[in-house]
């Protein structure tokens, strides 16, 4: 590639440039490391791309050579899952997304799903990673969101930083999509359980209508659970929490030796259950469970239903993340598991 540059003439002349390395669709890669467990983050999204322990994937991810597909490992801002008709209005100011989900007439997970973000620090077992959104038609406000990705002896964290840089108030939700990895098996064979009473039913365009208990229903999974034949496409709160402040939903899978659970900070008031039955790659339906950990429900800009407002000067902090218990876990359950039907 040329550069342009000015000589002693005053006129144009051209520079050659070297040559640089193409770069993967996903961008630069950041690669963190801590004892036996690995994960890369790309610079496009900020996406969690690959998480794995002893070489065994956590998570089920994609090549760096490949656009993500299906919300893998996708950060979700400033809305996580769907928008009606991309259409909201806040205090004076009115939005309009683009509509990316058109079967269903909805804007789907946010802005920031394909943005390139400047990598702010780095270490063996960390990185950090800041995105900056100018005003703009589909959400009028300044956003700045910074993502730590980080690896230590009990798992994965993964901490939010948002503010608003501008003067003005701002509406903000995230959520994010790691699909946890069956080892290639089908979920019938695995087991769940999401710490939650309350489900949100929805209509044909996967917009919540109202909110229902879960007790005596097909969506009580209060107790460790085999999927079956159960598809899911459904959020959960009412998250009972542990001494901790945690809400922790619990995934075995096929024949595993290792206990998958994703904890969320009290930030997440909800967590998406998807069981991969509408991938688009009908290899991969069933062969991985999105756990997705989200500050509020669907259509959240429209309804203010547990939105955030980011005040000027104020930072919105947020944790979750991926810890694994290691041992056959298969006696915990032996009392306990049911089956839905």
């Amino acid at each position: 590639m040329n550069n342009a540059t000015f000589g002693k003439s005053g006129k144009m002349t051209s520079v050659e440039k070297p040559p640089s390395p193409p770069l993967p669709l996903s961008g630069k890669q950041y690669e963190i490391a801590y004892g036996d467990q690995r994960a890369i983050i790309t610079q496009v999204g900020a996406t969690l791309r690959s998480y794995d322990v002893s070489g065994a994937p956590v998570i089920d991810g994609f090549s760096e050579n490949e656009i993500c597909q299906s919300a893998k490992g996708q950060i979700l801002a400033p809305w996580p899952n769907r928008l009606r008709d991309g259409k909201y209005t806040f205090g004076d100011k009115s939005g309009t997304a683009a509509i990316n989900e058109p079967e269903r007439h909805n804007a789907i997970h946010g802005l920031l799903r394909y943005y390139l973000w400047d990598l702010v620090t780095a270490t063996q077992n960390y990185c950090r990673l800041q995105c900056r959104l100018a005003p703009q038609p589909a959400y009028p406000w300044w956003l700045e969101i910074q993502i730590e990705y980080r690896l230590t002896k009990s798992g994965l964290s993964v901490e939010v930083v948002a503010s608003t840089p501008g003067e003005e108030t701002a509406p903000f939700g995230i959520g994010f999509h790691p699909y946890l990895s069956t080892g290639r098996h089908d979920l019938d064979g695995c087991r769940i359980m999401v710490p939650a009473s309350v489900v949100l039913p929805v209509d044909d365009r996967m917009i919540p209508e109202g909110q229902h208990d879960v007790t005596g229903s097909q969506y009580d999974l209060r107790t460790p659970t085999l999927i079956g034949d159960m598809s899911l496409d459904t959020a959960y709160t009412g998250l009972q929490r542990d001494a901790d402040g945690m809400a922790r939903v619990k995934f075995e899978p096929v024949g595993a030796e290792r206990q998958v659970t994703l904890w969320m900070d009290s930030s997440f008031k909800y967590v998406q259950v998807f069981t991969a039955d509408t991938l688009p790659n009908k290899s991969e339906r069933r062969r991985m469970i999105a756990l997705e950990p989200m500050t509020c429900p669907a259509n959240a800009l429209q309804t203010h239903a547990d939105i955030t407002e980011l005040e000027p000067g104020k930072d919105f902090h947020a944790r979750w993340g991926i810890s694994m218990a290691l041992g056959d876990t298969a006696s915990q359950y032996q009392n306990t598991e049911h089956h839905k039907n």
